[in-house]
This record gives structure tokens, C-alpha cells and sequence, in this order.
């Protein structure tokens, strides 16, 4: 039998890679909810920053309607009649009437504090409780008052005073409006944010005259959003004084206030932490998920390890870790660029030392460890259904019969094998290998159906879908199909298997203790070959059994040549290759390395500049090196934009992703021929070589 034990370092392997992926994906989301919370802290800053500002510019000219008032009436007092004699009118109305803008009572007093009118009986502010004080009032000042209570109303009022003189240019008195509380405190009430918005006004000593604030915040800044900028009178701060909040201040130097505005921080980012435990949430459901994931491949490759087919343990090795593959396979893909600068100048160094050298045995195990690290990144590739595998036009027939060989050597006692093919000379183009895969796995799981015997079918026949057809598991786009056939004369499928047939790591035949691979195999060729599958099944009828029928699209293009492994590794002749990649370091290595091959590279890291580099000199360059995953253009579309000036150009594409698909797009747009990365130096060679002498023949 053959052993089929896993070296002990796979299972630790794989939990490794999964505490990586957990690590990476808890960095990232930290991260980006600390900065989602900074973005949110700085939008609420700057949202309260220009609520401020329109609430002062409201204030001030308010403020400015009520000065501008009481200075015409100042002016009215210099020009118009004369006062009386205060003696005469104490206590009595102004003969004029006294309406300013948002003014609700009116003063007009002497040096003496005498009053000599009124806009009602209500009794004027105490003078003592202004500021600046009223004796040192310029002509030009406008004096504040402490709040005090209307009379009529009992709200609180904040009163304004002007000093005019009398007609010979001395102290006369003052003019003293007074205002609800309320009108400084203007539209806030109507625009503020949210309900823990609040809002004060100072005086220019500390002296609160509308809002809930009961003192300016004066503690400490510990973080700030927004900085102050040239000619600004504000600041938005992030202050603590026992709870966090975001504070916006606006000076008004005219009337010697300060506005302020505050948010807690609490209330502010309500939204972000719902977020944040949204995404909490997800992180944790992938965490476990990724475990789960891990540790259905680590009991995967437990069975593995003890069955007893080697054909099926060979399945095993190749699909256990799908469910990780597409997790690593992004990683894999920027690892390979890496390793194949690792390859490359190694394979450059150990062609300058000497055979027997200290120097050219350390490069021989650089090289041996750079060529696992490419088998590891294949495997990755692989399970992720990324990888650049083989794609060649291949015949199919020989394909089948090699499978059909194989089990006929090994049928157990009552299965009868039979064939049907009605499509001769039938040609697909991809991985040999998978075709030869996928129909093993139909034709073992037909035979597992039949554990008393009966009849395996295979067949063959050419389908032509002129318009999309739809079938059990996927659908056929117009084109030209190889219908595959395995039918078995088994119980059948029942309808509730049907739609986990492809799953891996289902099955429903515990006691040969199944993996559940097989089919899941299947699937995963079919959709390399961008194909689709049909199952037929009727359980518990006279012709019960089970029939599935692969679409593989056909290809025309000509047999793939029988590959030649020459004894040396050719030379170039000076011809002049352009060297493509977005990767600097390749680009350098691809560059020394050719040139060491005989050529003359000119490379680009920009797909486009390479273009225009082609336009303006078609005729300068032999052949095109190019990578296929660039940013600004791909290798594919690079490649078919120069077809317009240089149709025959030879193109040789270089990717770590491919398959069926890359080779039908390449194939597609004229790319003469497709290589896996990361590449080493003799296969580079045969490669140009190959390219560049099937050019000068034709």
C-alpha cells in the first residue's frame, strides 16, 4: 500500500497561515475603525465649526441693528429739541416713539444716572453692571449688561448702551436698549445638530448672558482636530473635563462676547460605533469562519492520510485546501514577484561561480529553496483556482482511453465497462491533466454507485448551442461543445443531494468513507474550462441511475507540438526584446538577465509609455516580454493594441494567474505564447528561442 502520511509540519502550516490571514484582517479593521473615528470626530468638528460661525455672524449683526438704532437716536437728541429738564420729565415717556430691531425697552439717562426717558415704566438696568463700565465709554464703545428680568415678562434681558453728550460736546448721559436673552442665542434652537448640542454667550469678562454653558471651557486640549488657522478666531478642540466633548469658540471683538458651541464626544459618535460594532461583528463571524475553515482542511488532510486509494489521495492533496486557497491566493501572486527576483539572480550568480566553489555550493541551496518556494506558490495557485496552469490544445480521446485503460484493470466483480464515442478528433484547449482528473472522478463515483454491479457508460458526442441553454448546474453560451458522459445503473440521486453534489466535503457514502472531493473536483475543472454540467437522475424507477454529462467547449486552433528538451540553453544574436512589468525589480532582473542571453532588452514598468515606445519604433524591436497583471494596462490588452501597427510581432506573456481563460484571451488577442511565473533562465530560453526562430522560419 502506499504511504500516504503527511509530514508533520502541513498541519501547523495551515493553522499558521490562518493566525496570519486573523492577525492581518484584525490590523486592517482596527485601523480602519480608528480612522473612521477620527474622519467622523473631524466631520463633527467641522459641521459645529460652521454652525458657529453663522450663529456669531447672526449675533453681530443683530448686535450691529441695535447699536446702529441707538445711534440714530443719539443722533436725534443732538440735533432734534432739546431735552427738558430732567426735573420736569422723570419717570415719563419720551415724547418719540422708541422702536429699534429686536429691542424691548428703551433708556435714556444722564451722567448722573437721572432717568430722563423711557419706552415704558420698566426700571432701568443697574449701571454698575456693565461692561466696559459706563463712565469710561467712548463715543465709539457699546457697553453690555449683566442679565437681569424683564418687568413685564420676568424673562431675562441683556441690555446695550451708547454714550451721547450734550451740545457742548460733554458726557451728556447714555442710551440704554435692552433685548431678550433669547435673541442672542438666535437660530440655534431651530439649526442645532442634535439634542446634546448646547450653546453659550460670554462676556468679555467671563460673565455668561445666554446658553446653558455655566463657565468657558478652559481645561487642558487633549487632541486637536482642526488647528486654528491665519486670521481665525476660533478654535475646535477636543476637550475632557470628566466627559469628552468637541468644542467650537467665535470671538466677536466689537462687542467684546464670545460664542461658544459644544458636543459630547459620546453623543457624536453614536454613528461610528454602530459601525464599529457592525464590523466587530463581521471580523468575528470571519474569524470563525476562517477557523472553521482551517479545521475542516486539517481534518480533510487527516482522511486523507489514511485512504487507501491513491488516485483519491491524490484529489485530496489537490483540492483539501480550496476553501483557504482563495484567502492565500492574493498573497501567493505578490510572492511570486518576489521569488522570481530571488530565482533569477541566483541562476545569474551561480552561472559566474566556479563549480566547486564555497560560493557556487550556497548558490546551489539558494536555488534548491527558491524552487520549493515556486512548487509552494503553485499549490497555492492551485487551491485557489488562480494559478497559470498548462494550457495546450490537446486531442480528448486519448485522454479518455488512458482513464478507461486504467479502470478496466481494476473493475471490481460485476461492473461492465462500455463506450460510446461519436466525436473523433475532438480538441479542447487547457490542462490535459484536469480533463483526465474530472473523468476518473465520474467514472469511481458511477462505480461507488454500483456496489452490486451493473453497467458504466461512457460517452462522447459533439453539441452545438445556437442560443444560451441553461442546464442542472450552470448554463451553455452559443458555441461549440464536447458532451462527456458517465452514466451508472446505480439507486440514483435523491432531490435533496442533488443540490449539494459539488460541495466539497459532502457525501452520502460513510461507510466507504468517502471525502466528499470527487465531485467538487469536477466542478472545478468544468468551470476552468468556462463549461457547465448536466445531471440526470430519477431514484426509485425501472431506469434508475444517475447520468452526468460534462460541456467542454471545443477549441479549432492546431495540436499543441510535442515539447523538445534540448541538451544546451540557446543564444540570442543581439535581437532587441521589450521588457514590460510593473514591478521595477523584475523589470531590472529581466533586463540583466536576457542581456547575459544574448539579447538586447529595453524595458518599461508603465504599459502605456511601452506602447507609445512601439508606436513611435515598430520596426526596432524582435519580440515583446510582457507581464499579464499590470495597473494601467494588462498584458492582453497591450497586446492587442499594438496589433494595430504590428500584427507580427511575437508577444511572450508572463503571468502567476491563468488557465483556460488566460490562455483563450491571450490566444484571443495574438499572444504568441503563455509562461508561468516565476520563470527560470533555461526556460526563458527555449522559450525566445522557440519564438523568435518559428518567426525568422515563417
Amino acid at each position: 500500500m502506499t504511504d500516504t502520511t503527511v509530514p508533520a509540519p502541513t498541519l501547523p502550516r495551515i493553522w499558521l497561515v490562518a493566525g496570519l490571514a486573523a492577525l492581518s484582517l484584525i490590523t486592517v479593521t482596527a485601523a480602519s475603525l480608528w480612522h473612521l473615528r477620527r474622519e467622523a470626530l473631524t466631520s463633527q468638528a467641522r459641521e459645529l465649526s460652521v454652525l458657529s460661525l453663522a450663529l456669531a455672524d447672526e449675533l453681530e449683526r443683530g448686535l450691529e441693528s441695535v447699536e446702529i438704532g441707538l445711534q440714530a437716536v443719539r443722533l436725534e437728541l443732538r440735533i432734534g429739541e432739546l431735552l427738558p429738564e430732567a426735573g420736569e420729565i422723570a419717570g415719563k415717556r419720551y415724547p418719540h416713539e422708541l422702536k429699534l430691531p429686536l429691542a424691548s425697552q428703551l433708556w435714556v439717562i444722564d451722567r448722573r444716572g437721572r432717568l430722563l426717558a423711557a419706552s415704558s415704566p420698566a426700571l432701568t438696568p443697574n449701571p454698575a453692571g456693565f461692561v466696559p463700565g459706563l463712565p469710561t465709554l467712548s463715543d465709539t464703545d457699546t457697553a453690555l449688561s449683566m442679565p437681569f428680568p424683564d418687568i413685564a415678562t420676568g424673562a431675562p434681558s441683556v441690555a446695550l448702551a451708547v454714550r451721547y453728550n450734550d451740545h457742548e460736546g460733554a458726557l451728556g448721559g447714555w442710551l440704554i436698549a435692552a433685548l431678550p436673552v433669547e435673541a442672542l442665542r438666535g437660530a440655534f434652537s431651530k439649526a442645532a445638530p442634535t439634542t446634546d448640542a448646547r450653546m453659550a454667550v460670554f462676556r468679555a469678562d467671563g460673565v455668561r448672558l445666554a446658553g446653558s454653558l455655566s463657565h468657558l471651557p478652559v481645561v487642558g486640549v487633549s487632541e486637536t482636530l482642526q488647528p486654528p488657522g491665519p486670521e481665525r478666531h476660533h478654535d475646535v478642540r477636543l476637550l475632557s473635563d470628566g466627559r469628552e466633548r468637541l468644542i467650537a469658540e467665535r470671538v466677536l471683538p466689537r462687542f467684546g462676547l464670545t460664542l461658544v458651541l459644544t458636543r459630547d464626544v459620546e453623543a457624536a459618535l453614536e454613528p461610528w460605533r454602530d459601525v464599529a460594532w457592525l464590523a466587530s461583528s463581521g471580523v468575528m463571524l470571519l474569524l470563525a469562519g476562517l477557523v472553521a475553515a482551517a479545521h475542516r482542511v486539517a481534518r480533510a488532510e487527516q482522511r486523507r492520510q489514511d485512504s487507501q486509494a491513491a488516485l483519491q489521495t491524490q484529489l485530496s492533496r489537490t483540492n483539501k485546501l480550496e476553501s483557504l486557497g482563495t484567502l492565500a491566493g492574493g498573497v501567493a501572486h505578490d510572492f511570486n514577484n518576489v521569488l522570481a527576483a530571488v530565482l533569477g539572480y541566483a541562476e545569474m550568480a551561480r552561472q559566474g561561480a566556479a563549480d566547486d566553489s564555497r560560493q557556487a555550493r550556497q548558490l546551489d541551496q539558494v536555488l534548491r529553496a527558491a524552487l520549493r518556494g515556486k512548487s509552494l506558490v503553485e499549490r497555492i495557485l492551485s487551491f485557489s483556482r488562480s494559478g497559470a496552469r498548462s494550457a495546450t490544445v490537446f486531442e480528448v480521446q486519448p485522454i479518455i482511453d488512458e482513464v478507461l485503460g486504467l479502470l478496466a484493470a481494476s473493475l471490481r466483480h460485476g461492473v461492465v465497462l462500455e463506450s460510446r464515442f461519436d466525436a473523433p478528433g475532438m480538441r479542447l484547449r487547457g490542462d490535459a491533466t484536469q480533463v483526465f482528473e474530472a473523468v476518473m472522478n465520474l467514472c469511481t463515483n458511477a462505480m461507488q454507485a454500483m456496489p452490486e454491479g451493473g453497467t458504466l457508460t461512457v460517452s462522447t458526442a459533439r453539441h452545438a448551442v445556437r442560443e444560451v441553454q441553461a442546464v442542472s448546474h450552470g448554463q451553455l453560451e452559443p458555441g461549440d461543445y464536447l458532451a462527456l458522459s458517465v452514466a451508472d445503473e446505480g439507486a440514483g440521486i435523491a432531490a435533496d443531494v442533488m443540490d449539494h453534489l459539488f460541495e466539497p466535503f459532502f457525501t452520502t457514502r460513510r461507510e466507504h468513507a468517502g471525502t466528499g472531493l470527487g465531485l467538487a473536483v469536477v466542478h472545478g475543472v468544468v468551470a476552468e474550462f468556462s463549461g457547465a454540467i448536466d445531471v440526470q437522475s430519477t431514484p426509485g424507477t425501472s431506469s434508475a441511475g444517475a447520468r452526468f454529462t460534462m460541456y467542454l467547449p471545443e477549441s479549432h486552433d492546431a495540436l499543441a507540438p510535442e515539447a523538445t528538451t534540448p541538451a544546451d540553453t540557446p543564444i540570442g544574436r543581439g535581437q532587441t526584446l521589450l521588457v514590460v512589468d510593473d514591478e521595477p525589480a523584475l523589470v531590472e532582473l529581466a533586463e540583466e538577465l536576457l542581456a547575459e542571453l544574448g539579447y538586447e532588452p529595453v524595458g518599461y514598468t508603465d504599459p502605456k509609455a511601452a506602447l507609445e515606445a512601439l508606436r513611435s519604433e515598430p520596426d526596432r524591436y524582435d519580440a515583446l516580454l510582457t507581464d499579464e497583471v499590470m495597473p494601467a494596462l494588462t498584458g492582453t490588452q497591450l497586446t492587442e493594441a499594438l496589433r494595430a501597427f504590428a500584427p507580427q510581432l511575437p508577444v511572450l506573456l508572463v503571468s502567476g494567474y491563468g488557465g483556460p481563460q488566460l490562455a483563450a484571451r491571450a490566444a484571443a488577442v495574438g499572444v504568441t505564447r503563455v509562461l508561468a511565473k516565476p520563470l527560470q533562465r533555461g526556460e526563458l530560453a527555449q522559450a525566445l528561442d522557440q519564438l523568435l526562430s518559428s518567426t525568422k522560419t515563417g
